[in-house]
C-alpha cells in the first residue's frame, strides 16, 4: 500500500472513530436518563415505575415533597431539627389522624412555608397542622430564603413535567442508584415512610459531662434604651399559609424548648426580640380561628435539666415523647408545668 493511500484513509478512520465515540456517549446518556426517569428517586415525576419508593436522599428538601403529596397522611409537623424527633405514631395516638413529620434540618422559615404549602395543596382539608417555631421564625431583618443546601423548586410547584429537564445530572443518577438498591432491599432509607428518623447519636452513648460542657450561654447584648423596632418578614408567610387552611383544620403553633442556656436572658436585646416575636405570632394565631399558640421556651423542668439535651437546641428522644403529651394537653386548652398556652383553643 502506498503512503498516499494510507494518508487518504486516516481522516476517514478518525471520522468513524469519532462517530462511534459520540454514538456510544449518546447511548450512555440516553440509558442513564431513562434509568433516572423510570426509577424516579424522589417519587415526583408524572411517568415512573409503579413501585413504592423510600426516602433515600439526606437533604430533606428532596426527600419530603414525595411525602407531602402522599394521600396516606392527613396531618403534618413542620419545623426544623428542633421538631424532628416528634414521632408520628405518638402524634397519631395523641391527636388522631395520620401524621407525617416533615421538619427539615436547618430549614428556613421560607423553606418550611414551601413544604406546608405543598402539603396543603395535596391535602385540601388537613386534620391537624403542628408548626414548631424556633429562632428562624424570630430572625429580624431581610427574609432569608435558602441555606447552602440545594432546594429543588420544581418539586414544590404545580408543573412536575418540569422535572424531566432537571434530572440529567450526577446527583440525580446517584440518588436513582440508591433508590434502586432500596427497592431491591439492598439499601436502607434515610428516613421512615412518615419522614421520621432519630438523627441524634445512639442514646445509649449519651455523655452527660460532654453535653453539659456545651450548655454555655452565648454572649448577649444589653437591651438599649427605648423600644427597639423589629421586622419579622417571615411572619407574613406564616399568616398566608395559615389563612390558606380551611376552618376545619386544627393548627397548633408551639415555641420549641431550647435549653435555658440558649434562651434569651433578662435585660438583653434578645429578650426584647423574642418578646416582640411572640406578640406578632400571637396576633397571627388569634387572627385565624382554630389556631393555638403554646410555649415551651421558658425555664421549666425540661429546659433547666442539662441531661435532657445533647446540645442547647436538641433534646433527647424521651423528651420528644413528653412534648407530644404536653401538646395534646395544649390542644385541650390545658397548661402543663412545662408548657404555657399563649393563645388558647376557641371555645
Amino acid at each position: 500500500m502506498s503512503s498516499s493511500t494510507s494518508s487518504s484513509e486516516d481522516p476517514a478512520r478518525w471520522a468513524r472513530f469519532v462517530r462511534r465515540l459520540l454514538g456510544t456517549a449518546a447511548t450512555l446518556v440516553v440509558v442513564v436518563y431513562a434509568f433516572i426517569a423510570l426509577v424516579d428517586p424522589w417519587g415526583m415525576l408524572p411517568l415512573r415505575l409503579p413501585l413504592p419508593r423510600e426516602t433515600v436522599t439526606t437533604n430533606q428538601r428532596f426527600s419530603y415533597p414525595m411525602l407531602a403529596r402522599d394521600p396516606r397522611f392527613d396531618s403534618v409537623v413542620i419545623g426544623t431539627s428542633s421538631a424532628r424527633l416528634l414521632r408520628p405514631p405518638e402524634l397519631d395516638q395523641a391527636f388522631g389522624g395520620r401524621f407525617a413529620n416533615l421538619s427539615m434540618n436547618s430549614g428556613t422559615a421560607w423553606e418550611q412555608s414551601q413544604i406546608l404549602a405543598l402539603f396543603t395543596r395535596s391535602h385540601p382539608a388537613p386534620r391537624t397542622v403542628l408548626v414548631g417555631l424556633d429562632m428562624v421564625w424570630c430572625e429580624s431583618g431581610p427574609l432569608r430564603r435558602l441555606t447552602p443546601r440545594p432546594f429543588p423548586d420544581w418539586m414544590y410547584g404545580a408543573n412536575l413535567w418540569r422535572g424531566y429537564a432537571e434530572i440529567l445530572n450526577p446527583f440525580a443518577a446517584e440518588e436513582a442508584g440508591k433508590q434502586a438498591l432500596a427497592m431491591l432491599g439492598l439499601a436502607r432509607p434515610r428516613y421512615g415512610r412518615d419522614g421520621w428518623a432519630d438523627f441524634l447519636p445512639d442514646d445509649a452513648r449519651y455523655d452527660a459531662p460532654r453535653a453539659a460542657a456545651g450548655l454555655v450561654p452565648p454572649p448577649s447584648e444589653p437591651a438599649p434604651a427605648g423600644t427597639p423596632v423589629f421586622d419579622f418578614p417571615q411572619h407574613a408567610l406564616l399568616a398566608e399559609r395559615l389563612a390558606a387552611l380551611p376552618p376545619s383544620t386544627r393548627v397548633l403553633l408551639f415555641l420549641v424548648p431550647y435549653h435555658v442556656s440558649l434562651q434569651p436572658q433578662p435585660g438583653t436585646l434578645e429578650e426584647r426580640r423574642w418578646a416582640a416575636c411572640r406578640r406578632d405570632i400571637a396576633a397571627i394565631a388569634r387572627a385565624r380561628p382554630g389556631t393555638i399558640l403554646a410555649d415551651f421556651m421558658f425555664p421549666s423542668s425540661i429546659t433547666r435539666e442539662g441531661t435532657n439535651y445533647w446540645d442547647p437546641q436538641h433534646y433527647r428522644i424521651g423528651i420528644a415523647d413528653r412534648l407530644v403529651r404536653d401538646l395534646a394537653e395544649a390542644a385541650a386548652g390545658r397548661d402543663t408545668p412545662d408548657l404555657r398556652i399563649i393563645v388558647p383553643p376557641a371555645r
